[in-house]
Order: C-alpha cells, then structure tokens, then sequence
C-alpha cells in the first residue's frame, strides 16, 4: 500500500481525481485542500504507480509526491527535530546528491514553521548526512505537505514528481515590458514538453493578440506571421521578422509547408478551434509542431477534451495534453503534424 499527495490547478482537483480513478483500481482518496490538494491511497507499490503515470500521465495531476512518512504536528521546535531525524535516517537515499526541500502546507495548518526556517534546518542536516542542499536543478527533492494534523513527508525526483517547483507552481517573473502573462503558459509549455522554440524557423500564431506569444517567438529568433483582426502591441514592431496580418485566421491561405510552428491561445469555443487549425494544417510542414490551449467552456471537460483530440488525430500525433499551472479555464496540447 502506498500513499501519494496529488496537486491540481486550483478548482480542478475533481477532474484529477477522475483520471486517477480510471486509470488506477482499488485506490482511496481524500481531499486535503478543497479543489486543489489530495491524498491518494493505492494498493500498488511506489514503482508501480509511477511507471503507470509515466505511461499515461493525467492531464489535470500538476504535481505527486509519495508519503514515506507521516509525523503528527506538534506546533513546536519538537516538528523540526522530526524532520531533522528522518532526513538523517534518509541518508542512504540522499548522500552525494543535491537535494531541494520544498515545503507547501495547508490553509490553518498547525506546522509554526516558514518555508525558509524549515529549509535552513533541514539544509545543515542536508550538509551533515553528505547531500548538497540547492535551490534549482535537485536530483532528489525533500517534499513536505503540511495538513492539519500531519506533515506529509516524501522523497522522489523531479521527474516522478513531474516538477522540480514546489507542488508544480512554476513561478517566472515578469519582465519590464512583458506585454501580457500569457506568455508564462508558452513558457511554461516550453519546459512542460521538452521543446526548444528557438529551434523552430518559422511560426505562425492564431489569435495573436495583443502579441504575448508573439513576442516570445520573436524574441527566441522566429520569423513570426501573427494573425488576428485586433491590433498587436506597438512594441512588435520594431522586429523585421514579424509579418502582422489584421484578418481572421479563416479567411487566409497560405503556401504549402510554410511553418514549422503553429501556436494558438484564442478565447473561442473547443470545436471552433480544431477547425480553423485543420483548415491549416496544409500551411504546416510534416512534422511540425502545434502549441495549443483548449478553453474548457462546458461542464464536461474530461468529454470536451477526448473530442477535441479525436478530431486532431486525423493530421496529427498527440505528444501530450496537460493543464499547466499557468493555465486557467483551458489545458495545453503539445500535437505534431503527421
């Protein structure tokens, strides 16, 4: 029996667990925050959980982190002599690696510990046993959920957590002059899938406007054809490489195989969507990659989704869905041209 805490973008905790209940039989779970924090309880061993999730990640699971141990909260210096003495009997598990502790807790938690008095305790027990205590880039991270009665305490890697930010919360900052937040869900998309958008040589974004992907595109070295009948930001155009067309994405054609990079972050209906992009898809080398949010407007996400990506695979190959954290009412698809 093992037990894991499971992390949603807030309000689609439900969603997740779905998932994890058709993909995982005889597993019990538990809310621990309301919508967002969940405890799973599965009659599988650790590796066994995992290599299901590696198979067939779920789409709303921003973040899992077994449970190794659960202490009871105290309120008292006696927490941290706790966590003090299960990283030191972790020692095996943690010599000679760079190790990250990532803390998140519980609204009215109990635990009376900052994040960063927790973390520089635990970074000297860290130093004691032979580990490197880092901030970025772990081999192993020290997870602690603290609820309302127990820490929750589990040692994986950032990839069986399927995040090396704590509880999956990929945190950018903005930058002077960024046009809009949308471009940290690229960017995060970016990091989520693996892809290097600098390799990329031409793009072509649907529904451009303002320009938040647009100029991440532009910034990273693309020709960038944006589209969309609302006006772009006046700072794009100071880049040569930018073709700015004020139409709708419908009424263009464009020559065979121009692009190698179609993006799309438009507030329309799921179905409008995949058939403006299948109109497209000639405009779109073989093999090109598409970046693609899906706005999930009905009460049937779950339906919503498998529709949209049956549709897709008829001109392309799904390489993965997922709700990032920087994803609201909608999910990403990372989808490759047949």
């Amino acid at each position: 029996m093992t037990q894991w805490i499971c992390t949603a973008n807030r309000g689609f905790a439900t969603y997740a667990m779905e998932e994890l209940r058709r993909q995982f039989e005889g597993i019990k779970i538990s809310q621990l925050t309301h919508g967002e924090v969940f405890i799973m309880e599965s009659p599988l061993t650790r590796e066994a959980v995992l290599d299901q999730i590696r198979t067939n990640e779920p789409i709303f699971l921003r973040h899992i982190h077994p449970v190794d141990k659960k202490l009871p909260i105290q309120g008292s210096a006696d927490d941290l002599q706790a966590l003090s003495e299960l990283a030191r009997h972790a020692r095996l598990r943690i010599e000679d690696k760079q190790v990250a502790v990532h803390l998140r807790r519980a609204e009215r938690s109990p635990y009376p510990y900052s994040t960063a008095d927790t973390k520089a305790v635990l970074d000297a027990v860290l130093e004691e046993v032979g580990a490197e205590p880092v901030l970025q880039s772990p081999d192993v991270i020290l997870s602690i959920f603290a609820g309302l009665e127990e820490l929750y305490v589990g040692i994986a890697t950032p990839e069986e957590q399927l995040s090396d930010w704590p509880g999956g919360a990929v945190r950018f900052q903005r930058e002077e002059g960024q046009i809009s937040r949308a471009k940290f869900k690229l960017l995060e998309a970016e990091r989520a899938f693996h892809i290097r958008l600098e390799e990329f040589r031409e793009g072509l974004d649907i529904g451009a406007a303002p320009g938040g992907w647009t100029h991440l595109l532009l910034e990273r070295g693309l020709k960038v054809t944006a589209v969309d009948p609302a006006e772009l930001h006046p700072s794009l155009f100071q880049y040569p490489r930018l073709t700015n067309l004020r139409k709708n994405a419908s009424d263009l054609k464009f020559q065979p195989g121009t692009f190698d990079l179609l993006v799309c972050d438009m507030s329309w209906s799921p179905m409008q969507m995949v058939r403006l992009v299948l109109d497209l898809e000639e405009a779109l080398q073989p093999g090109a990659t598409a970046i693609i949010t899906v706005k999930l407007m009905h009460k049937k996400p779950l339906q919503t989704i498998k529709d949209v990506i049956s549709r897709f695979g008829t001109v392309f190959v799904l390489r993965k869905a997922k709700q990032l954290f920087h994803n609201r009412e909608e999910i990403t698809l990372y989808l490759v041209k047949k």
